[in-house]
């Protein structure tokens, strides 16, 4: 019986960590297209009247204002995944994603609409944060409270595994659209990976209605001990904890919207990179780093959260200069290197424990909020910094120096708040703490 009772665990565990890898892999699809567009054409499509260098940072700037709706999101939906129940609230936050994601690509140019056109993208683009606000927290929260002993981080790495997947998603699909022709890429070309959400939501909604809530949330609901406003209780008990994971989030978020976001076009524009290459490139590394994220997330089971993301905190940091100084030779060979490194060993070092960490450090009735909360907010940042590098290599000359000085900035706090938090491998994920 003993045997039964951990198979079927270890099968609903299973079932719940490809239901939060393959949601969390349509949601990041559905955002970095939205990256991937704001880099390459939305600048001219729906901010003409600007020219090409402020089209594309107005562009970036609607790709900034998905992440200032995030913490938004992680509240709301946080508080319903807390107080009702984590599975229906993953549900809502994914068709609504894939809602804002299909209507953008049915919008009408500011050619056709004039000025309700960018209007209507920052609206939608507002809804594609906010959904994804409450996605992410959620998902690991699922995950990890289902997951076996003593192998959480391997479990908790696989929803982290949408995010390289949904690159790879992504990046695979503008790969193929940008052959076209600039004159048909520009006027349906776009649109072609906004519409193909459709099927992916389908598919997503079909396999998140077949799993069951958590054990964690059951005892909770059953024992009566749900906050009213779960937002309110995380920041009376768990401050430090929301500190700490916004500080966390910077130091492997910058790094990566500068390279899958930024670099896209600063490669094109000041070093005369190929698009071809550096989608390839892209896609490469996203491809490495979904075997390595799992990899290093099965690493924190056996060395620690804290050793394995302060490893390679130290590595981002020691990389920040590095990375433009290879992008620089212009030789595809070393492009692809330098992708890799850091997308598969920079990134992946410190997002593969992330999900077990985050999910450790909040108790039970405010688990969804703080994980969301703390891993939004830190999204903020990251969220910002294509626009903000935009202005920087402008101001420089086209220079590098600007953004390497960001990247290893975020670096040393994400570095700096690891020596800060606490171990959390093998903490009880069922204690409720009294004062809380």
């Amino acid at each position: 019986m003993a045997d039964d009772a951990r198979q079927s665990h270890q099968h609903t565990a299973r079932r719940v960590a490809i239901a939060g890898l393959v949601g969390t892999a349509i949601e990041w699809y559905d955002f970095y297209i939205y990256g991937l567009a704001a880099a390459l054409v939305f600048g001219h499509l729906f901010f003409p009247e600007f020219s090409s260098v402020a089209g594309t940072l107005a562009a970036f700037g609607t790709f900034a204002v998905g992440f200032v709706a995030r913490p938004l999101g992680g509240v709301i939906f946080g508080h319903f995944g807390d107080r009702i129940g984590r599975k229906g609230t993953l549900i809502v936050t994914l068709f609504l994603m894939g809602a804002a994601t299909v209507v953008i690509g049915l919008l009408p140019t500011y050619e056709t609409i004039g000025v309700a056109a960018p209007i209507l993208l920052v609206t939608l683009r507002f809804l594609q944060g906010f959904a994804v606000g409450g996605e992410w927290g959620g998902a690991v929260t699922m995950v990890i409270e289902t997951a076996p002993e003593g192998r959480r981080g391997l479990y908790g790495s696989l929803p982290q595994m949408g995010v390289p997947l949904g690159l790879i998603f992504s990046s695979s699909i503008y790969s193929i659209i940008s052959q076209l022709p600039d004159d048909m890429f520009r006027s349906w070309g776009w649109r072609v990976p906004f519409l193909l959400s459709i099927l992916l939501i389908v598919i997503g909604l079909f396999i998140r209605s077949r799993i069951s809530e958590t054990a964690a949330f059951k005892e909770l609901k059953e024992g009566g001990a749900r906050p009213q406003l779960p937002i309110k209780r995380c920041f009376q008990t768990s401050w430090r904890q929301i500190l700490l994971a916004i500080g966390l989030y910077v130091s492997a978020g910058v790094p990566f919207y500068i390279v899958t976001v930024f670099v896209l076009s600063y490669a094109t524009s000041n070093l005369g990179i190929g698009r071809s290459t550096m989608f390839t490139g892209l896609l490469v590394g996203a491809v490495m780093e979904a075997f390595t994220v799992p990899l290093f997330g099965a690493l924190s089971d056996r060395f620690g959260r804290r050793p394995v993301f302060i490893f390679f905190a130290v590595v981002a940091l020691a990389f920040a200069f590095p990375f433009f100084w290879l992008l620089g030779t212009g030789d595809t060979a070393v492009v692809f290197l330098a992708l890799v490194i850091a997308l598969a060993v920079v990134h992946a070092g410190m997002y593969g424990p992330t999900a077990s960490l985050y999910a450790e450090m909040f108790p039970p009735s405010v688990r969804y909020t703080g994980t969301s909360v703390g891993y939004q907010m830190g999204g903020v940042v990251a969220g910002f910094v294509p626009m903000l590098a935009g202005f920087a290599v402008n101001g420089a000359d086209g220079a590098s120096w600007p953004i390497s000085l960001i990247w290893a900035a975020c670096a040393a706090i994400g570095l700096l708040s690891a020596l800060l938090v606490r171990e959390t491998q093998g903490v009880d994920l069922n204690h409720e703490p009294a004062s809380s």
